[in-house]
C-alpha cells in the first residue's frame, strides 16, 4: 500500500457517533472520508422517533463546539430539570434537582433520529469530509503506514486511521478480527409516547419493578417517552394488547404517579443485550460507539458513552497534531483504548448489576434496595457525585 494515505481518517458508519467523529476531525483540519451503507433517515417533526436518548451536558457541549447543538435544540430538545427514582417494593426515593446542583437542566431528552440527521447534514456541509453513500466496506487491508478499505463500488480508501462506528453488528470489527461476545438479557425495551392526566413537570421518572425498570421521560409536546424493560414474552404480550388494556397496565405499573395514562402512540420493542469488544484497536483500526460496546439502556447512556469515545479520540489526535506525529500509530491509540474500554466496561456491568438487583422479588434485595435509594437521596454530596458521573462533568 501507499505510504502516504490520502485521508487522515476514514470513518465507517454515519450514525450519531460516526458523524460526530468525522465532523470533529474535519474541524481540526483533518481530511476525512465518511462511509455509510444507507443514508440516515430524515427527522420529521410530525413523526417522533420512538427511540430517545437522555443527552448528557458534556455531549451537548461537544455538539456545541461542532456547531450542531443549536440546530438540535431549535428542532426539538426537552430539558429535564429533575429526576426521581424509586422502588415498587417501597423504601426511600432518590431525587436529583438541577437547582440544587447549580445547573439549568440535568440533561435533554432528544430523539435519536434528530441527532443523526443534524450531524449527517453538518457533515455534508463540511468541505473536509468526503461522504461515500450508499457504500459498504467489503475488504480491509493495512500495514504499518496506513489502512485501506475496499468499498462495494470497487473504490479503495486509504487512511492513517480507520474508525469503525458501524453499530452493534459492525462489519469492520469482523474484518479487523476484533471479537465482541454477545450476552442476551432475555429482556426487551418497550418504547412509546404516552399522554398522562398530570404534567410531567420536566422530570425524568423511573420506577424499579420486579420485571425491570420503567422510565417516563418528559417530551416537548407534554407527553412522556416511556422505556419499559420487560421479559421478552411479557413485552410481546403488551405489544399485542389493545390500547385500553395497555394504558391500564401501564398506569398500574407506574403507580399512577402522573395520574391515568390517557393516550398512547404506536409501540415498539427492541432486544436488550450486552456486547463488549475485547479490544478497541487492531493496528490502524479503532472501534467506537455500539461497534465497541452495547450496554443496558437502564441509564440511557449508550449514545453518551459513544460520544465520549469521540471526545477521547479527538484528544488523542490533537496531541499527535501538536507533536507533528502519526495520529494513527497504534501506540498513540493505546491510552485512549485503555481509558475508554475501562470506563465503558465499568458502565456496562454497573448498569447490569443495578438492573439485576432491582429486577427481582427476592426478600433480601427487596428489603435493602429501597433503603439504599433513600439513603443516597439523603446525602447531597453522594447525589451530586452520582449525577456528575452520569453527566460527564
Amino acid at each position: 500500500m501507499n505510504r502516504r494515505a490520502p485521508y487522515d481518517l476514514v470513518v465507517v458508519g454515519a450514525g450519531i457517533v460516526g458523524s460526530a467523529a468525522a465532523l470533529a476531525a474535519a474541524r481540526d483540519g483533518l481530511k476525512v472520508a465518511l462511509v455509510e451503507a444507507r443514508e440516515p433517515a430524515h427527522w420529521q417533526a410530525g413523526e417522533p422517533d420512538l427511540r430517545v436518548v437522555a443527552f448528557a451536558p458534556d455531549n451537548a457541549a461537544l455538539l456545541d463546539e461542532l456547531g450542531v447543538w443549536t440546530a438540535v435544540r431549535k428542532a426539538r430538545a426537552q430539558p429535564y430539570r429533575r429526576m426521581r427514582v424509586w422502588d415498587a417494593a417501597g423504601g426511600g426515593e432518590l431525587c436529583f434537582d438541577a437547582d440544587e446542583i447549580g445547573r439549568p437542566a440535568l440533561g435533554h431528552i432528544i430523539e435519536n433520529t434528530l441527532l443523526a440527521d443534524r450531524l449527517w447534514a453538518a457533515c455534508g456541509r463540511e468541505p473536509g469530509i468526503h461522504r461515500h453513500c450508499p457504500a459498504k466496506v467489503e475488504a480491509l487491508a493495512q500495514d504499518e503506514h496506513s489502512a485501506a478499505v475496499t468499498l462495494s463500488d470497487g473504490s479503495v480508501l486509504h487512511g492513517r486511521l480507520v474508525l469503525g462506528a458501524d453499530g452493534a453488528a459492525s462489519g469492520l470489527r469482523a474484518l479487523a478480527g476484533l471479537e465482541a461476545p454477545l450476552h442476551d438479557y432475555g429482556q426487551r425495551g418497550l418504547v412509546a409516547y404516552v399522554g398522562t392526566e398530570l404534567p410531567h413537570e420536566d422530570t425524568a421518572w423511573q420506577r424499579f419493578l420486579p420485571t425491570g425498570p420503567l422510565a417516563f421521560l418528559p417530551f416537548t409536546d407534554g407527553r412522556c417517552s416511556i422505556v419499559w424493560t420487560l421479559p421478552a414474552d411479557e413485552a410481546q404480550r403488551l405489544l399485542e394488547a389493545d390500547e385500553a388494556s395497555f394504558r391500564r397496565e401501564l398506569t398500574r405499573a407506574f403507580d399512577a404517579r402522573l395520574g391515568e395514562v390517557v393516550s398512547v402512540s404506536a409501540r415498539a420493542a427492541f432486544p436488550l443485550r450486552r456486547q463488549l469488544a475485547s479490544r478497541y484497536v487492531a493496528g490502524r483500526v479503532a472501534l467506537a460507539g455500539d461497534a465497541a460496546h452495547v450496554v443496558h439502556p437502564l441509564a440511557g447512556q449508550g449514545v453518551n458513552l459513544g460520544l465520549r469515545d469521540v471526545a477521547g479520540l479527538r484528544d488523542a489526535w490533537r496531541k499527535a497534531q501538536a507533536a507533528h506525529a502519526d495520529l494513527g500509530a497504534p501506540h498513540r491509540l493505546a491510552r485512549w483504548e485503555r481509558t475508554r474500554r475501562s470506563e465503558n466496561t465499568l458502565a456496562a456491568y454497573s448498569f447490569e448489576a443495578i438492573n439485576r438487583a432491582f429486577s427481582n422479588d427476592a426478600m433480601l434485595p427487596t428489603l435493602l434496595r429501597g433503603h439504599a435509594l433513600g439513603l443516597a437521596g439523603r446525602l447531597p454530596p453522594l447525589t451530586r457525585l452520582l449525577w456528575e458521573r452520569a453527566a460527564g462533568v
